[in-house]
């Protein structure tokens, strides 16, 4: 990329940031109305999804991502394009199929292909097929040339590469279908934290945000605790207690009594606190409302028994120093990526620049 290039993709991009930060009265009302049709979409989720993207969007942050990377196309092969916005020439059609667990989740890969000056052939999920359309019509507003670089499909047909997110199950069909293109397959991930029993009422607080933000759904929600043996959990349950509301809301409070039902119905030993479960579990899943939590031995132990989990782990929670592959992060930074922060670990940029 031109250093040109460069410049004028950081100034575009980071205008979008500061809109995102400060959103107008169009952009409210349709973060006000996304629960209408979505109702895990809160306004103030929705909010913190757009928030985090524009805070994603800093030039600081920008011109270190967009510096150049092994592997980018030679800014010398290209030539001005035609009609096609963005595109350089030999440019590709990646498809994209987009999740919808969490406002917004699927902007970051349609970034990467516009980024990499490629054409985005965008599914979105019918779960957040909305809030996607408005922030890229913002950022053809501030930069026209992106409006001939994405489309929006109801199915993927000649497509040249495919980055689908689903689940195990799904990634199975994804496999059948795409596997004669280049692509990236996302299946089940989930996210965890290591405490060590010292840590701050402030820290326990914040990860009550990395725990219960989009009420959990995201790959990126922590979903199991790693404790030492005769861990207290009182600090822990005293802490995260500024997050109760979230009991409030229907469907939230619908999956707290039936898994507590299911606990009490078959004599399952759990902690209780009115609006989460924890559960002593050798799982990493766990399901909506409730905590799963394992003992280690000491932190040598800890990390061998994560490091063979790496494969099903997102990021993992905590302030204490931890040698593995699995992109660790501080409390309450789990929902907040950067953009070098690749799903699954898997470099997006570096996979589209080599097409």
């Amino acid at each position: 990329m031109s250093q040109a290039k460069k410049i004028y993709l950081i100034d575009r991009l980071s205008q979008l940031g500061d809109k995102l930060n400060n959103p107008d009265e169009a952009l409210r009302a349709l973060i006000e109305t996304e629960q209408h049709y979505n109702a895990w979409f809160t306004p103030l989720n929705t909010m913190n999804a757009v928030k985090a993207i524009g805070g994603m969007l800093n030039r600081e942050d920008l011109a270190v991502w967009l510096s150049p990377e092994p592997g980018a196309r030679s800014p010398e092969s290209e030539k001005p394009a035609q009609d096609s916005g963005l595109q350089a020439q030999g440019s590709k059609n990646v498809g994209l199929i987009l999740a919808g667990n969490i406002p917004l989740v699927g902007f970051h890969d349609v970034l990467c292909v516009l980024v990499s000056r490629h054409h985005a052939m965008i599914k979105a999920s019918t779960q957040d097929a909305r809030l996607i359309k408005h922030l890229l019509n913002m950022l053809v507003e501030i930069a026209p040339e992106f409006a001939g670089s994405f489309s929006f499909v109801e199915r993927l047909a000649n497509f040249d590469a495919v980055i689908a997110t689903g689940s195990n199950n799904t990634s199975r069909y994804f496999e059948y279908y795409f596997g004669k293109v280049p692509h990236i397959i996302r299946k089940n991930r989930n996210s965890v934290t290591v405490l060590t029993g010292i840590e701050s009422t402030e820290q326990l607080f914040l990860l009550g945000h990395d725990i219960f933000d989009f009420f959990g759904l995201g790959c990126r929600n922590v979903s199991k605790l790693w404790v030492p043996k005769a861990y207290d959990f009182v600090p822990f349950f005293e802490a995260i207690e500024p997050h109760a509301d979230i009991i409030n809301h229907h469907k939230y409070r619908n999956n707290y009594d039936y898994n507590k039902s299911i606990y009490l119905v078959n004599g399952d030993k759990h902690l209780d606190n009115g609006f989460l479960l924890v559960k002593e579990d050798e799982r990493l899943a766990s399901p909506l409302a409730v905590l799963y939590f394992e003992y280690y031995n000491d932190l040598d132990d800890a990390q061998i028994r994560l490091a063979g989990l790496s494969e099903q782990i997102q990021c993992i929670v905590s302030e204490t120093e931890l040698h593995l592959d699995n992109q660790v992060v501080g409390f309450g930074e789990s929902q907040k990526p950067k953009l070098w922060d690749y799903a699954d670990g898997v470099d997006t940029m570096a996979f589209l620049n080599t097409l």
